[in-house]
């Protein structure tokens, strides 16, 4: 009885310590943010759909440099693949190329030791954002920088869902090929990746390059006009709101983990009353655990009003697109649930050209085909046979 006393104890005292963690660290770190987008630009965009031939530019393009490679990930696995892309900056470093890497420190942990400080003696800079501190460990441990971002020579801009590993080349037995959206950027727009990059180095290392000259050179004028959005654990709820209500005939959001908050529920459920055409599009197999049972909460009073859901069951789906009739197409870092809405650092990139958003549909579409689409009976079949898991993923909301 004792011990079953002081192990409630406990767990009361952890989750008020969490609960006054979390609370007051985003009042700390993210209130106090106010909103920020960069003005619409002109850009050439090009898009990636798996990571092969995202790898195969990016990799030739950080060959290719001459004055600096700005490269900032969320995940750099200690694999064969992150190997040889950290290999190449060690070789661009000891040419004389200007090599800066920014790695989150919970995305990249596993990096050995050893390979950081070899980087760092071939002369590349390293650096960790986003470490967890006292007096919100709790909340700084779960509050992740999770922009991708990779600026050559200051003309050449990428940034989407791919991270550098094995299992984005489809070299994961369970998971098989990986379904992503990437975005390589010329022209205007680059300006702007440079000085997100710049502007997280400075929060991550104290050291202020934004003034320099060198990385900020004449841009020409691309084909496509697009804006990019940086979120700070806030204001991209307002985003993604202002995006369903832009939609008139059709809106596509594709996500690997499709949680909601209560407001943008609210909206897609307002845009299905108003007569908008909505699909929605998921993995069928999940990378975490309990983010597909969340997803379970929200899909029956979706689905009840028409929306269509498909399960995309190709290998893994790690798409982060919205598309919005002929008007719009977000691609970017930020997931369609909490952690992005409410915690993680993301970036994402408006495009308003119409055959772009077109390209970006004949995607969809071809992704389509390799999807289920899940009717009410097979949502109500799957809710009751793992009640006990959608009721814990219930308390993993804020976190999912």
């Amino acid at each position: 009885m004792n011990a079953l006393y002081w192990v409630l104890l406990g767990i009361i005292f952890l989750s008020i310590w969490f609960t006054l963690d979390y609370n007051f660290g985003k009042k700390y770190y993210v209130d106090k943010r106010k909103n920020h987008s960069y003005n619409k630009r002109w850009s050439d965009i090009y898009l990636y759909t798996d990571g092969i031939h995202l790898y195969k530019d990016l990799f030739t393009d950080i060959e290719n440099s001459h004055q600096s490679i700005h490269i900032l990930f969320y995940i750099v696995r200690n694999d064969s693949v992150g190997q040889k892309f950290l290999s190449l900056l060690s070789q661009k470093a000891q040419e004389g190329v200007e090599v800066k890497l920014l790695l989150d420190y919970v995305g990249s942990f596993k990096l050995k030791f050893s390979m950081i400080k070899r980087l760092k003696e071939n002369g590349v800079d390293v650096a960790f954002s986003r470490k967890p501190r006292l007096p919100f460990l709790f909340y700084t441990f779960q509050s992740r920088n999770h922009r991708k971002i990779a600026v050559i020579d200051s003309k050449v801009g990428y940034v989407g869902g791919f991270n550098i590993g094995k299992e984005y080349i489809g070299q994961n037995r369970k998971l098989g090929f990986w379904r992503d959206y990437h975005i390589k950027c010329k022209g205007e727009g680059v300006y702007d990746l440079q000085t997100q990059f710049l502007d997280d180095w400075l929060e991550a290392t104290k050291v202020d390059l934004r003034q320099s000259r060198s990385y900020f050179p004449p841009l020409h004028k691309g084909s496509c006009l697009q804006q990019f959005i940086p979120t700070y654990g806030n204001h991209l709820e307002y985003y993604f709101i202002s995006l369903i209500r832009m939609a008139k005939k059709e809106l596509f959001i594709c996500s690997p983990y499709f949680i909601p908050s209560r407001k943008l529920q609210q909206e897609l459920l307002a845009a299905l009353k108003q007569g908008v055409h909505i699909t929605v599009i998921v993995p069928i197999k999940s990378d975490h655990l309990f983010v597909k049972e969340a997803s379970y909460s929200y899909f029956g009073p979706l689905l009840k009003l028409g929306c269509n859901i498909y399960q995309y069951d190709g290998g893994f789906y790690h798409a982060k697109v919205i598309v919005v009739d002929d008007k719009c197409c977000d691609i970017g870092t930020a997931n369609f649930d909490n952690r992005s809405l409410f915690l993680n650092e993301e970036m994402n990139c408006f495009v308003f050209d119409q055959a772009f958003i077109q390209l970006v549909k004949d995607v969809i579409k071809h992704d389509l085909k390799k999807a289920k689409k899940l009717t009410y009976e097979q949502y109500e079949k799957y809710k009751n046979s793992h009640r006990i898991e959608i009721a814990a993923a219930t308390l993993l909301f804020p976190f999912l």
